[in-house]
C-alpha cells in the first residue's frame, strides 16, 4: 500500500528548494578583464582616440616634473662642483651717493682672513672692445673691459673653453681672454685672433666657458692687471673681489669681510653669495614646474571627460548587447562590472602610453641640454594612481546607466 501523495506543503518546501539552486554564475576577476577587453577590442579607432586625452595629460604631468627634477639636478652638482663657499665683494655708494672705491691693498688684507681659502680680484678698466679699428665707438656689444689678477680662474671655479688662461708673460703684454658671450659677439671663435680694444691691437690667448658663479665673466673681455696698468691706464682699485674660504666658516668670513675689505668705510661695502643666486633659480624652477603640472592636471581631466564620453556612447550602441546578456542571466553587478573593467583597462592604456612618453620627453631633453635624467618613482606611481582614479570615476556612471537597463527595455531598442 503505497504512502500518501507529496502535500501542498511538500510542494512548496521543493519548490523553495529547485529555486534556491538557480543561482547567478559568479565572473571570476579574470572573465571580467577578458569581458571588458573585448569590448575594447572591437572599437580600436575609439580607444585609440580616447586613450591619447589620459597619454598627454600623463605625459605633460611626468614631463614637467622630470625636466624640473633634471634641471634640480644639474644645479646641485653645478653647485657641488663649484662649491657654495663663494664670496663677492663689490664697492658700495657714499653718503652723498656716490661710489665708494675698494682700496688698492684689499685683495691682500682678505687674504689675511684665517679661513680664507683663495682671493682674487677683477677691475674695470675706462676701455672698449671692438673686432677690428673701423667699427663705430658706439657700437660696443656691452662688452667690459676687465682687469683680472692671476689667480681669478681658479677662484671662481672657471674653465678655458680654447686656448689658455695668463701665465706671466701674457698677464704683462697686450693679450686678452674673452668671456663665452664676449667671444660671441666679437666673432671671435678660437684663440689666436686679434681685437681692437682700447686703441691697441690685443690678441686672443683664451675663450672661456660660462662662469655660473661669476656670470658678469661671460660678458667680459680680460686683460692682465699689469697689463692694464701699462697700456690701459688702469688705476688699481679692484671693483670684485672674490673669495673662498672654508665651508664651515663661511658666515664668519661673511660677517668681517666687508670690514676687513675697506676698514674705513666698512658700511660702503657690499658683501653677496653667488651660489644663493643659482639656489633661487632652482627654487624657480619649482615654482614654475608646479604651474606646468597643473597644466598637466587639467588635460588628464580633459582626458577623463573623452573616457567618459567613450564609455557613454558605448553604452548606448551595446543596448542591445546589454539586453541580451541580461536576458541570458547576467545580473545587474556582472553588467557593471563590465563596464566600469573597460574604462580601467581604457585609461590604464592611455596612463601607461603616457607614462613612457613622459619619461622619453624628459630623457631627450636632459640629453639635449646635457643634464642627468631624473624622473621621481613618485610622479611615476603617481600617475599610475591617476589613471586609476580618472578610469574609476569616468566609467562609474556609464557603468551603472548600463547595469539599470531592463532587457526587455534593450531588447526593444532598434
Amino acid at each position: 500500500m503505497s504512502g500518501p501523495g507529496p502535500g501542498p506543503a511538500d510542494v512548496r518546501r521543493t519548490a523553495g528548494t529547485s529555486a534556491d539552486r538557480l543561482r547567478p554564475a559568479r565572473l571570476r576577476p579574470a572573465d571580467v578583464l577578458r569581458v571588458g577587453g573585448t569590448g575594447l577590442r572591437t572599437r580600436p579607432l575609439r580607444v585609440f582616440l580616447s586613450t591619447l586625452g589620459i597619454a598627454i595629460g600623463i605625459a605633460a604631468m611626468l614631463a614637467m616634473v622630470g625636466i624640473s627634477s633634471s634641471s634640480r639636478a644639474e644645479l646641485d652638482r653645478t653647485l657641488d662642483r663649484l662649491g657654495t663657499n663663494l664670496l663677492t665683494v663689490t664697492p658700495g655708494k657714499t653718503i652723498a651717493g656716490q661710489d665708494a672705491p675698494l682700496p688698492v691693498e684689499s685683495v691682500s688684507m682678505v687674504r689675511r682672513i684665517g679661513p680664507v681659502t683663495a682671493a682674487s680680484a677683477t677691475g674695470v678698466v675706462d676701455a672698449s672692445v671692438y673686432r677690428n679699428e673701423y667699427i663705430p665707438s658706439g657700437q660696443t656689444g656691452s662688452i667690459a673691459v676687465l682687469a683680472a689678477q692671476p689667480d681669478l680662474l681658479s677662484t671662481v671655479g672657471g674653465r678655458v673653453a680654447r686656448g689658455a688662461w695668463f701665465n706671466p708673460a701674457t698677464a704683462s703684454h697686450p693679450a686678452v681672454v674673452l668671456g663665452a658671450t664676449a667671444a660671441n659677439r666679437l666673432g671671435v671663435r678660437i684663440a689666436g685672433p686679434r681685437v681692437w680694444l682700447g686703441g691697441t691691437w690685443f690678441g686672443v690667448v683664451g675663450v672661456l666657458d660660462p662662469v655660473p658663479l661669476a656670470p658678469e665673466l661671460d660678458t667680459a673681455a680680460l686683460v692682465g692687471w699689469s697689463s692694464a696698468e701699462r697700456y690701459l691706464g688702469f688705476d688699481s682699485h679692484p671693483t670684485m673681489i672674490y673669495t673662498r674660504s672654508l665651508d664651515s666658516r663661511v658666515e664668519a668670513v661673511r660677517a668681517v669681510l666687508g670690514a676687513t675689505a675697506n676698514p674705513g668705510a666698512a658700511h660702503e661695502v657690499r658683501v653677496s653669495r653667488p651660489s644663493d643666486a643659482l639656489a633661487a633659480r632652482r627654487a624657480a624652477g619649482h615654482t614654475l614646474g608646479a604651474q606646468l603640472i597643473g597644466l598637466g592636471v587639467i588635460a588628464l581631466l580633459v582626458g577623463g571627460i573623452g573616457v567618459a564620453n567613450t564609455m557613454v556612447i558605448s553604452v548606448l550602441e551595446r543596448r542591445t548587447e546589454v539586453g541580451l546578456r541580461r536576458s541570458m542571466g547576467a545580473t545587474r553587478g556582472q553588467i557593471r562590472n563590465q563596464f566600469l573593467m573597460e574604462s580601467l583597462l581604457l585609461s590604464l592604456l592611455g596612463g601607461v602610453a603616457g607614462t613612457l612618453l613622459g619619461i622619453a620627453a624628459t630623457a631627450g631633453y636632459a640629453h639635449l641640454r646635457d643634464w642627468p635624467t631624473l624622473v621621481p618613482a613618485w610622479a611615476t606611481a603617481g600617475g599610475i594612481g591617476a589613471t586609476v582614479l580618472i578610469g574609476t570615476l569616468a566609467g562609474l556612471y556609464p557603468a551603472i546607466r548600463a547595469a539599470r537597463l531592463a532587457p526587455t527595455e534593450a531588447l526593444a531598442t532598434p
